[in-house]
Parts: structure tokens; sequence; C-alpha cells
């Protein structure tokens, strides 16, 4: 713990000029303070969610421990300002929602004396130890959910043994979104006790809403059935993509590509290769009209539902390159034709499932991709979506949200939930 902290102190004029970049009420939210709006005498618990994805899996969860226990309060914090839109926009009873504080100590003993929280519940992987462990060593439960932990993760924490150990004992509950998540905390030297049952809240969460003129409006600048969405790209990806595009688009001029990176700051990069390759193009983040562009760059934050919702196919990112794949559960829910890389680890269960549905489809090249768009008809992607829906559906059979709502409330004493 000691070598994290020397070297998050290290970081601190990063942080610094982050926070100067801030507004006002961010940076102070980021700094512990800006308590709560209401004073409450019963049960607060903290809640993390990194961004949109984190946050709209975990909204069910959220939903549940409200309408079970009616006096409970939550504080929800994001690491993003779109994800405190998105929550804010839920308009949840005795809920506030904050920027997530900055893991140095002192940030958080101004935190926790604040909110007084009666424990903290992580979503997904966040796993940040000055705050886990101070939560812990005031006695409070540490609880991660629908947790996810990918090869390279597990292999990163071995290579810091006593800040993996540090941070594993200070952990009350690890509920893991998939069986290999689940093996890899264990054999991490997880404590057998705090490992429960495995939960995946992406599988339950509905498909993102967008705001219905936004939708309408790029709606009538899309040809209908004619939307290739390439979904949270890396780095490596986007040459094939838009290689595989150009391709189809010789066969099928009415084809649209709308190329989604991971991380808007490639924007620039992605531009020089579109511009290359001489295809018209329009960018979000410029304001834009893609009507006349064959290629439409999403270079924004947030609106991943709203490209879901005007694709016909769509290439899940991170998995062309080494990245482990992203989630197929919400393009299956938009009713999306899904490609995808041969690098799924993050989600292997899942794709796993749709493969052996018949209702996916890898590719590995630009050819892959010009021949799946030539020949995934309307027909057959309707069909692929269908199969891709009862295939999640098996996935969840039988399973709700009770045993993980019992283990919160064994852990926190709360009477209500179990």
């Amino acid at each position: 713990m000691f070598l994290y902290r020397f070297l998050l102190s290290l970081a601190a004029p990063l942080f610094a000029l982050r926070l100067w970049r801030d507004g006002a009420d961010t940076r102070r939210e980021r700094l512990g303070g800006h308590g709560p709006d209401r004073i409450t005498q019963h049960q607060r618990l903290w809640i993390h969610a990194a961004s949109n994805g984190e946050l709209t899996s975990a909204r069910p969860l959220i939903e549940a421990l409200l309408n079970a226990d009616a006096r409970l309060d939550l504080v929800i914090t994001c690491n993003s300002e779109t994800g405190k839109e998105l929550a804010r926009g839920w308009h949840l009873p005795r809920t506030d929602i904050r920027s997530a504080p900055l893991d140095y100590r002192w940030v958080l003993r101004r935190f926790m004396a604040n909110w007084s929280p009666d424990a903290l519940v992580v979503v997904e992987n966040e796993l940040w130890p000055n705050r886990m462990a101070m939560m812990h060593g005031s006695g409070r439960a540490v609880m991660i959910v629908s947790a996810r932990l990918s090869e390279r993760s597990a292999k990163m924490w071995n290579r810091l043994p006593a800040l993996r150990d540090q941070v594993l004992s200070a952990i009350s509950l690890i509920s893991a979104q998939d069986n290999a998540t689940r093996d890899r905390f264990l054999t991490l030297g997880a404590a057998p006790e705090t490992v429960g049952r495995v939960v995946n809240l992406k599988l339950r969460a509905g498909p993102a809403v967008t705001a219905p003129e936004d939708a309408a409006a790029m709606r009538a600048a899309f040809p209908p059935g004619k939307v290739f969405l390439a979904a949270s790209t890396h780095e490596g990806e986007d040459g094939a993509i838009l290689l595989g595009f150009e391709r189809a688009l010789a066969q099928d001029p009415d084809l649209r590509l709308i190329l989604a990176p991971r991380h808007p700051r490639r924007a620039p990069e992605i531009i020089k290769q579109i511009t290359r390759m001489r295809l018209p193009f329009a960018a979000r983040s410029q304001g834009q009209s893609p009507r006349n562009a064959a290629v439409y760059l999403a270079d924004t934050l947030g609106e991943m539902a709203l490209w879901y919702g005007l694709a016909d196919w769509v290439f899940v990112g991170g998995s062309l390159v080494d990245k482990g794949g992203h989630t197929p559960f919400e393009p299956a829910q938009f009713g999306c034709a899904i490609l995808h890389g041969p690098h799924l680890s993050n989600f292997a269960e899942g794709y796993n499932a749709l493969m052996g549905a018949d209702a996916s489809v890898m590719v590995q090249s630009a050819d892959d991709i010009a021949r799946a768009l030539h020949e995934l008809d309307q027909p057959t992607r309707a069909a692929m979506a269908a199969r891709a829906n009862a295939a999640i559906a098996g996935m969840t059979q039988g399973d709700t949200l009770a045993p993980l709502l019992r283990d919160i409330g064994r852990l926190t004493g709360n009477s209500s939930l179990t």
C-alpha cells in the first residue's frame, strides 16, 4: 500500500490539472465536499459505478434496494459527467448523485464524514485501494457486484502481491458476473466465504433510452436497413472496419457506417484514416449532419444507445485486437446482428452462448466484414437477433436479484433486504 500511495502522490499534479479544468461543483465533489441534500437517520449506501454502462446495468439493483427499504438512502458516485446526467434523469427517490472522490486518504475522510455511508457497493471493477481500505477499516462492508476481472487485470494484481492481498482482505462480498471472474478472484486469493453467487447485472438491464427527438432526427438522416455500427472500437481496429465497409459500399452505395471509438480522443487519427480513403464523412462532435456522409464519426460519450437504436449490424469493439471484447448484451437488446472478432475473454460466457446459438458472426479481417455486410440481409439479421435474445434469456432463467439483496442486507444488518 505504501508504494501505491507514493505513486498516487506523484500523480497529484495531473489530478490537480484535471480538477482545474472541471467546473467548481465537480471539483468540490471530487475533493470529497458537497454533502447530502437531506439528513437521514437511517442507512445510506454508497454505490459506485464508473460510467453509463455500469450505471445502466446497476439500475435494476438500485431500484430493488430502494423498493425493499422505504427508508434507505443512496449516494451514487461515478467518474463522468455523462454518467451523472444519466442517473439524475432516472429521478430516483432518496438518491444523491455525485462525482466520485479521488483516492486520496484526506479526500476520502472528508467524503465519509460528509456522507457517513454504511457500506460501499462497487459495480463491476473499480477497485480503488484507499477507498476500499478506509471503508473496511472503519467497519463498513465493501461489496463488488457484477464483478468483472479480466485475465490481464488478474495478472497485473498478481504482480503486486502486497497491494492485492490488502485489497482482497477489504472485500466482504464478491458477486461475479461470470464463472471465469469468480475463479480468477479465488485464484488471486479471495477468501472463499466472500465469493457469492454469480449475478450478471448486464443481463437484467433493459435497453437504454434516448430522447425521442434525437432518435427521430438521426433516423431521418440514415437509410433504413443500411446502417453498420462499429461500437467501442480500439486502436488497430478502425482500419479493417473502414476497409471492409469500403468494399461493401462498392456493392451497395446506400450503406452507412457509424464509427464510435471507445475513446473519443482518438478522433483525429481516425479522421486521418477516413480522409486517406477519400470517404465522405461527418463528425458528431462538430455538429455536422450525417445525411450525405458515408461515415459518421460518433466521437462523443454517453450516446451509444442512440447508435444502437439506428444500427442493423453491430461490430463489437475490443475484439479484433486483444482487449477482451465489450458487452454483446446491449446490441442484442436492440435487435442488431452482432459481429465480433476472436478476442472475447471479458464476456466469454455470453459470446459462447451466442456463437452456440448461431446468433453472432466472428470476423477477423476486412474481407470478413465486407462479406458479413453483404450476406446478412434483413431476414437473416432478424433471425440472428431472435436467437441472440433467446440465448441471453436462457442465461438468466430462474435467476433473480433476491440472493444478492439478501447478501447486502446481511452484511449491512438491514433486515428489510433479507
